[in-house]
Order: C-alpha cells, then sequence, then structure tokens
C-alpha cells in the first residue's frame, strides 16, 4: 500500500492531495469528462434499453445494460452481449489511454442506471475481468473500500466520486480489496468498462 493509514472519508474536491493517500492501485480523476462530454452521454444513454439487473433470481433496483459481454450470475461465467455502441466507443479510447492499453483490450462496457436511494452492496468485480474503470454521470455517490477478505472491525474507506469523475482499479486495489456504493442521494448513471484477465477465452458478439 502506499499508505498505511487511510482517512475514513476522501473527498477530491476539498483535498487536493487526496490521490495520495489512496491505496496503491487505485486512481481517481474528479474531472475526466466536459459538461458537454456528460450531457451527450446522458442523453445517448436514455435510448439504451436498461432492463433491471438479475442477480441469482433477485430483481435488483439497478437497470443496467451489458455491451460485450454479460455476466451470469447464475452460472458464474460470462456470456456475449452485443456489441459496443459508436457512442461509447471514443470514452472506451480514452479509457484504454488511460490504462495504457490498446482499445480493444476494454471488451466490456456496464451501463448502469441507480435510483435514488440505491445501494450496492460489498464485492469484487468477476474473476474473469483485470482492470475496471469507472466514469460517473449526473450524480454523485460515495463509494467504500475496505480489505479483503473482510476481517472483523476492519478499517474501511470512503471516496465521495462526483460527476464527470474517472476512477480506475488496478493491482492490489482490484484484487486486495472489496467495493460497495452507498445509497445514491439522486438519479445516477455509471459506465463501468473493463478489460479481461489473460487466461479468459474471449468472447464473440452477441
Amino acid at each position: 500500500m502506499r499508505l498505511m493509514v487511510l482517512p475514513t472519508r476522501i473527498d477530491a474536491q476539498s483535498n487536493l492531495f487526496a490521490d495520495a493517500v489512496l491505496p496503491c492501485g487505485l486512481t481517481y480523476e474528479s474531472a475526466f469528462l466536459s459538461v458537454d462530454e456528460e450531457m451527450r452521454l446522458v442523453e445517448a444513454v436514455r435510448d439504451l434499453p436498461l432492463a433491471p439487473a438479475d442477480y441469482r433470481g433477485f430483481t435488483a433496483r439497478r437497470r443496467i445494460a451489458s455491451f460485450g459481454a454479460s455476466y451470469d450470475f447464475s452460472l458464474r461465467r460470462l456470456r456475449p452481449a452485443p456489441a459496443m455502441p459508436v457512442f461509447l466507443r471514443p470514452l472506451r479510447d480514452r479509457v484504454a489511454a488511460r490504462l495504457q492499453v490498446p482499445p480493444e483490450r476494454v471488451v466490456h462496457a456496464l451501463v448502469t442506471e441507480y435510483a435514488i436511494g440505491t445501494p450496492l452492496g460489498w464485492h469484487r468485480d468477476t474473476p474473469e475481468f483485470e482492470a475496471v474503470a469507472g466514469v460517473s454521470l449526473a450524480g454523485a455517490c460515495e463509494m467504500r473500500w475496505r480489505r479483503y477478505p473482510p476481517q472483523p472491525r476492519a478499517a474501511m474507506f470512503t471516496l465521495v466520486v462526483a460527476p464527470r469523475s474517472l476512477y480506475v482499479m488496478t493491482g492490489e486495489a482490484r484484487w486486495g480489496w472489496q467495493h460497495s456504493v452507498a445509497a445514491t442521494p439522486a438519479l445516477r448513471t455509471s459506465i463501468t468498462l473493463r478489460t479481461l484477465r489473460p487466461f479468459t477465452a474471449p468472447l464473440t458478439t452477441a
């Protein structure tokens, strides 16, 4: 880790040194998108066929659309999904540049709409994926991190994730921490982009 003791709440808007205290492998950029870029993405997302997320037979309050691949929680494996829409490709290319990988390595996009009051429980992203990048639109949220495997009374910290921001999880932050999202105070959309791990078989689009 970059720092042994983390503050319990990190807000990059008010803390100029926030990035310096994040766990190794977790980076955060508060102004990744411009206001105009955010508005164009929000308008494009409105036309997507978002559907309630299904988690092992339980219908979550989030609405989602997957591209490039989708995860079947019942079968615990990736399945093919429609190709990434044209409007997401410039965003994919910019995220790939941050990850320092070719754009074609960013094979998965998940668009998620969080209604007011929607949380997301503790988890790590499924092991078929490697790097994870998240772009926030419209509303802010508080993402929480704790060490994995979780330990009783383990320390946790909260990162305030602003609209138009980007967070990236690789290495230690990707595999040695869990994250969750506190109940959202306003309607929010996230676009999560992921690369595949080397051993994962390529997926053809549906």
